[in-house]
C-alpha cells in the first residue's frame, strides 16, 4: 500500500477520514521507521493522526509494530517487574515517581523506568536521577544486568529505540505532540507483566486501557497522573483504570486510602530546571528518612502503587506499610547507595560470570 494511500485515508477531513486497519498501521510504521516515507510525508502523517485522533486498534497496532524493531530488554526471570514510562516532564511538581521507584525497588519490586528529557521547559526524571548519581545512559544489555542485580534501572529511549526518539523529537518542529508519545508510553521494553502508565489528556484514558488489553497486558494501571506522569496526587483523588485478567475496573484513589488527609499542592511543589541538585537533595533526604509530612507521604503512596501493581499486596492500603517501612528502616537509603555505585562495574563483573 503506497504511503500516499495511507495519508489519503486518514487526512480526508473530519467527516470522511477513516481509521487504519491493523495491517495498514504496521505498514505505516514500516515506512516511518525504515525511511520509506519522505520528511513531508512523516510530518503529514503525524499531523493528520493528531487531528483525526487514533483509534484503539491504531494505538495497539502502532505499538506492536514499533516493538518489533528492537529486542526486549533481558529482564531478570521471576522478578516482580513493573514498567514505568516517564515522558511528560515537570513544570510545577517534583519527581515523586523517581523516589517512589527507588522505595518500591528496596521493598522487593523490580522497576524499569524509561523516558527522555526532550520537552523544553519540562525536565524529565533523567536529570534528577543523574544528580542522584544513578546512570541514565546505559545500553539495553547493561540495563538488563542492572535490573537483575539492583532492581531498578533507567532506560533512555533515544539509546534504546532511535527511530521512536526521532519521531518524539519532531514535537520541536511541529509544535505539538504526536501519536508516538502515547506509543512510547506503551512500549514496555522489558515486556513486564505490570505496566503503570500516566496520562493527562482525557481522550486517551479509556483508549489506553483498551489498547493494553488488546496487546495482552496481564496487569495495567492507567493513571490520570500529576502533570501526565504515572503519579497519584497528594492533593486530590486520582482516577485510575486497572486492567487485570482482561477486565478494566475504574478506581478513585486519594490520600485517605492510605490513612492520612488530603495534602497541599505546596507539598508537591517542584524546582526550576536549573535547580535539579536541590530537587535531588529533597529526594535524597526523603529516602534517608529525613523528611516528614506531605513530600514523604506523596512518595510513599506512589511507591505503594508500584508495589501493588506487581502483586506485593492485595490492596494499595496493604502495600503502604511496606513502602513506609522501607524508608523508616533504612532499606530505601541503602538502595539509593547501591544504585549510585558504578554500574559499569556491575556489568563487567556479571560478564565474567
Amino acid at each position: 500500500m503506497p504511503f500516499q494511500d495511507i495519508l489519503a485515508k486518514i487526512a480526508k477531513g473530519q467527516r470522511t477520514s477513516k481509521d487504519l486497519t491493523w495491517d495498514e498501521s504496521k505498514k505505516a510504521v514500516k515506512a516511518l521507521v525504515e525511511g520509506e516515507a519522505t520528511p513531508v510525508q512523516v510530518g503529514a502523517f503525524l499531523i493528520a493522526m493528531r487531528y483525526k485522533t487514533e483509534s484503539v486498534t491504531e494505538l495497539a497496532a502502532l505499538t506492536a509494530a514499533v516493538r518489533q524493531y528492537v529486542p526486549p530488554i533481558p529482564a531478570p526471570k521471576g522478578a516482580a517487574l513493573v514498567d514505568v514510562p516517564s515522558y511528560a516532564g515537570k513544570q510545577d511538581t517534583f519527581h515523586a515517581l523517581v523516589a517512589a521507584s527507588i522505595v518500591a525497588a528496596s521493598a522487593g519490586a523490580t522497576v524499569l523506568m524509561h523516558g527522555y528529557d526532550g520537552i523544553p521547559g519540562r525536565p524529565g526524571g533523567a536529570g534528577v536521577l543523574k544528580a542522584l548519581g544513578i546512570p541514565i545512559d546505559l545500553s539495553a544489555e547493561a540495563v538488563g544486568e542492572v535490573l537483575r542485580h539492583k532492581g531498578f534501572a533507567y532506560l533512555d529511549i533515544g539509546l534504546y529505540h532511535p527511530p521512536i526518539y526521532r519521531l518524539l523529537e519532531m514535537r520541536q518542529e511541529l509544535g505539538v505532540r504526536n501519536i508516538f508519545h502515547p506509543v512510547a508510553r506503551l512500549l514496555n521494553p522489558a515486556r513486564a507483566a505490570a505496566q503503570v502508565v500516566g496520562l493527562s489528556h482525557p481522550p486517551h484514558f479509556e483508549k489506553t486501557a483498551e489498547a493494553l488489553r488488546m496487546l495482552g497486558c496481564p496487569r495495567g494501571f492507567i493513571v490520570r497522573g500529576v502533570e501526565g506522569d504515572p503519579e497519584l496526587s497528594l492533593s486530590a483523588v486520582t482516577r485510575i483504570l486497572e486492567l487485570r485478567n482482561e477486565r478494566i475496573t475504574p478506581m478513585g484513589v486519594g490520600p485517605r486510602d492510605f490513612g492520612f488527609g488530603v495534602g497541599s499542592s505546596r507539598d508537591m511543589a517542584g524546582f526550576p530546571p536549573a535547580q535539579r541538585e536541590k530537587e535531588a537533595d529533597l529526594l535524597r533526604r526523603i529516602l534517608h528518612h529525613q523528611v516528614q509530612g506531605g513530600p514523604k507521604d506523596w512518595v510513599l503512596m506512589n511507591a505503594a502503587m508500584l508495589l501493588y501493581a506487581v502483586g506485593k499486596g492485595d490492596s494499595l492500603s496493604t502495600c503502604y506499610p511496606m513502602a513506609k517501612a522501607a524508608v523508616e528502616q533504612g532499606a530505601a537509603a541503602r538502595k539509593l547507595a547501591e544504585l549510585a555505585t558504578d554500574s559499569s562495574a556491575t556489568v563487567a563483573t556479571s560478564a565474567k560470570l
